[in-house]
């Protein structure tokens, strides 16, 4: 149980952060302070598993020991260059590298800090592409909270204070239909299709099969673009470097986070090589860039990420171990009545109860014994289940026992 520390710590950051940010009213607020493996201790010495690898991002878990050595040996030579002036050797390496295992000639790459500052860069990719600024996306879609991305994210909590903000350029349809996407991108003339291969913040929602594919083909139809927001699920997340890889889909663009780092500020949008070459090259001002953008220390990370995740073959592992791990919970959560539903695809898994006051409860109990998920959708009722890709066998089977101990 959270203990005296994390409470003082709360109070003290509640005296200097905006009240929006960090929510501190929950029974069990707990402040980190070291991690190794799946495991993180709070500030009072309490050991947790984090089943959702923080938020997705620690792909190869805490305190990895080369993606430590390799961020205190580039700490040693340098932290920072001008990204698009003056380039560390880093950024080049890195897109390289990405380049290489992306499918279907992937690259173009825009490199920036955050999933939502790769789907700006795959929406102003569009627009310079297409011409067109309509957008269609789908009901449930999270795919950021910068001003841009955020017209595209159907969340209206998220919306509302802002709307006076937005570009009104998105037209949403029912998850899953390609049907009413087709129809809205032709009523829009639409110049982009963006969709989540899995909707994460809308509840790890998966849409039928063939999906992807209709998309594509709707794309091509209409001569838009077809944007992937793999934040959530690329990296390997789903058995593949990319979820769309699963029906044969390559993604005129495809907005990449979370994962990529290992942990740190690190995202990238790619796109295929005709589109991302419609932008125009720099004459000393570039038209989309930043301060940070291609930071040694994060690009050391993402270069670390990849060569460990190939290496270590922990996309095939994904995959079979998900999949292993997918049976047992189902078979272990059958006779529960309150689980609605186990789904998942490689170490992308859910568990949706029938009520959010069921998950929010199971969620503090599962804390309060070691187990660190998340509720996920616009109520929380599906429990989030993305550990870290290096997570051990057995730390899944004890998962599995304390999910079905707590939902019992």
């Amino acid at each position: 149980m959270p203990g005296p520390r994390s409470r003082a710590l709360a109070r003290r950051l509640a005296r200097v952060e905006n009240p929006e940010v960090t929510f501190l009213s929950q029974p069990e607020p707990i402040f980190w302070s070291r991690g190794a493996g799946a495991n993180v201790l709070d500030a009072d010495g309490n050991r947790y598993v984090d089943l959702i690898a923080g938020f997705g991002a620690a792909v190869l878990g805490y305190a990895h020991p080369e993606l430590a050595a390799a961020l205190a040996a580039q700490a040693g030579e340098l932290q920072h260059a001008m990204g698009d002036v003056y380039p560390a050797v880093r950024k080049l390496e890195l897109l390289e590298a990405l380049t290489r295992v992306l499918p279907g000639g992937l690259g173009g790459v825009i490199l920036s800090g955050s999933g939502s500052d790769a789907v700006e860069s795959a929406l102003k990719t569009a627009l310079i592409a297409t011409g067109k600024p309509g957008v269609v996306a789908f009901e449930g879609a999270y795919h950021g909270l910068g001003l841009g991305a955020l017209d595209a994210t159907h969340r209206e909590d998220f919306r509302a204070p802002f709307r006076g903000r937005l570009a009104g350029r998105t037209s949403f349809v029912p998850f899953g239909d390609a049907d009413a996407a087709r129809r809205a991108a032709i009523e829009i003339d639409a110049g982009a299709i963006l969709f989540e291969p899995i909707q994460g913040r809308g509840g790890l929602r998966f849409p039928p099969r063939g999906f992807v594919a209709a998309l594509r083909e709707i794309a091509d139809e209409r001569g838009a673009l077809l944007i992937a927001d793999e934040v959530y699920t690329g990296m390997g997340r789903t058995g593949r470097w990319l979820a769309c890889e699963h029906e044969g889909v390559v993604p005129d663009v495809v907005a990449l986070g979370k994962a990529l780092g290992g942990g740190l500020p690190l995202s990238a949008c790619a796109g295929r090589p005709e589109v991302m070459q419609r932008w125009p090259a720099s004459r000393g001002e570039a038209l989309h860039t930043s301060t940070h953008l291609g930071n040694p220390l994060a690009c050391a990370a993402g270069l670390t990420v990849l060569r460990v995740l190939e290496r270590d073959s922990l996309l095939s592992r994904a995959e079979t171990l998900g999949a292993r791990w997918l049976i047992e919970l189902r078979s272990r959560l059958a006779s529960h009545s309150r689980v609605r539903e186990v789904r998942g695809l490689g170490l992308l898994l859910a568990v949706e109860l029938d009520d959010p006051g069921a998950a929010r409860g199971a969620v503090s109990r599962l804390l309060q014994s070691g187990w660190i998920t998340l509720g996920e959708g616009p109520d929380g009722r599906a429990l989030a289940l993305t550990p870290p890709l290096t997570i051990a066998e057995p730390l899944l089977q004890a998962a599995t026992e304390a999910l079905a101990e707590q939902l019992a």
